[in-house]
């Protein structure tokens, strides 16, 4: 119990410490006019209270990533939890924060648009093709994931026999709808109620395992186990570890979504609370499902039998319904499902503003888009017949590697201003490493080749990426230039 608490208190102490460090160092503006005033359009750009707007990013972030994520770390013993709280506070956040201010002061931009600014029309032209195919990947994997766990909870516990096809065209259907009206129709309207069932999820699941009598948190474990490979199958943490757990502790595909809510913002200074905090809070709910993972079937064995045969969703639907009955497990599985739901619909939402943004193609009329959703939907179907497995392996993958390029992207921000860029350029250096080292030692991915050739490739690689972005960024922005182009960009646009 006390190893959940220290790591709940340090992510929350992570917010108020280090948050308002990170913050003082970007440089709010409050007095600036955010996007949703300078572009409200009632479609992308829409003021939104500050609550709502951190509900909204919050269901944004967190898919199935920070559940199904930190149940496969949990096969690691308690490091998956350290993780969890170092990469929330010191990675996630800090991503995520300038996710979303960097593209409030450029417009409400999406982040193939931000990365070209800062990092040239190379890296551009990468993160519009990259971004597309995560947010497909994403959107595939949050239609196949609920799909099968909500076919399988209604053939479990009813006499109707609902098959998989079924549950995805309805599960598309609402993603069509959501993608294409305006934000606040339906996301701003339903995610409240989608709160409601992801905290009695959080907070039931985690009180029931806390006071129950067969069950005791995180007993069996100890702080030293923070820095033990407890793998059951002998696999190496690094850096796999680091690949699994993304969502829970850094994600890219949240700097996808972020620009979502930075056309929603009314001021810059609720940006903490908003992208830092939906950071922090996803963090909590990673913790809840890693601390469960490994509380609930008492052995790391046991736990990786639950995997093995079932896979994560297994470990979700024993979990809940073994805590809280049939009733209340029923809420939970659904506070889980809504999740996946809640980040697919938004995926394919800024995947139409990508594609938008790169057309210069205006999105206000119901017509343009349905043009640029409709080829979304054609291929996020297609894929829905491929191996869920697969699929799942390249987001991991792909996803890391976003936040990488978001990560550059900050850091040579601050360069060109000659601020701290040692807060985003030191979780830059570290998951650069992590994802060379992981494609090039990946067998099934990548290359095969041995860890430590792998590991120090990837670490001769990232100070190369590390001198070239110093080399190009430090000192070269120009504050006047800067915020005139920043107000240029903030204008209302022309409509075609």
């Amino acid at each position: 119990m006390m190893m959940f608490l220290f790591c709940v208190v340090a992510l929350v102490a992570g917010y108020f410490i280090y948050g308002a460090f990170v913050e003082k160092v970007f440089g709010i503006k409050e007095n600036r006019t955010t996007p949703a005033y300078s572009k409200q359009d009632g479609v992308d750009y829409v003021p939104m209270s500050n609550k709502k707007v951190y509900l909204v990013q919050l269901l944004n972030i967190a898919g199935v990533g920070p559940i199904f994520g930190p149940i496969m770390g949990a096969l690691y013993g308690p490091a998956a939890m350290l993780w969890i709280v170092l990469g929330s506070i010191f990675a996630g956040a800090v991503h995520d924060y300038f996710s979303g201010m960097l593209s409030i002061r450029n417009g409400g931009a999406s982040v193939p648009t931000i990365t070209g600014r800062y990092l040239g029309k190379g890296a551009k032209h990468f993160m519009n093709v990259f971004a597309i195919v995560l947010l497909l990947l994403v959107g595939v994997v949050f239609v196949s994931a609920p799909a099968s766990m909500i076919t399988h909870l209604v053939n479990e516990k009813t006499s109707v026999n609902l098959s998989m096809g079924t549950m995805v065209a309805i599960i598309f259907a609402y993603y069509v709808l959501a993608t294409i009206v305006p934000i606040d129709k339906i996301i701003g309207r339903l995610y409240p109620f989608f709160g409601a069932l992801l905290i009695f999820m959080s907070v039931g699941l985690i009180g029931a395992i806390g006071f129950s009598s067969d069950h005791t948190l995180l007993a069996n474990y100890s702080f030293s186990d923070m820095f033990t490979n407890m793998n059951p199958h002998h696999l190496p943490l690094w850096p796999a570890l680091f690949i699994t757990i993304a969502c829970g502790a850094i994600s890219g595909f949240h700097a996808t979504q972020s620009p979502l809510m930075a056309r929603c913002l009314e001021n810059e200074k609720n940006g903490r609370f908003v992208f830092f905090g939906a950071m922090i809070g996803e963090g909590v709910i990673a913790l809840i499902w890693c601390a469960i993972a490994l509380s609930f079937f008492g052995t790391m064995g046991s736990l990786g039998d639950a995997v093995s045969n079932g896979g994560p969703g297994n470990v979700v639907y024993t979990s809940s319904f073994g805590l809280l009955g049939t009733f209340g497990g029923v809420l939970a599985f659904l506070g889980v499902v809504i999740l996946p739901i809640t980040s697919g619909d938004t995926a394919f939402r800024s995947s139409r503003l990508i594609l938008a943004e790169y057309f210069n193609m205006e999105q206000k009329t119901l017509k343009s888009r349905l043009f640029m959703a409709m080829p979304l939907f054609i291929v996020g179907a297609i894929l829905t017949q491929v191996n869920f497995g697969i699929i799942w392996r390249y987001f991991g993958f792909a996803n890391q590697v976003t936040a990488v390029m978001m990560l550059w992207t900050a850091s040579a921000y601050l360069l060109r201003f000659n601020k701290l860029h040692w807060i985003t350029t030191i979780p830059a250096m570290f998951m650069t490493t992590v994802c060379i080292t992981f494609i090039l030692n990946s067998s099934t991915l990548g290359f095969g080749l041995p860890m430590q050739v792998s590991t120090i490739i990837g670490v001769v690689a990232m100070l190369f990426i590390t001198g070239y972005v110093i080399k190009i960024s430090k000192g070269k922005g120009d504050p006047l230039l800067d915020q005139a182009e920043e107000e240029k960009l903030n204008l209302k646009p022309k409509t075609l």
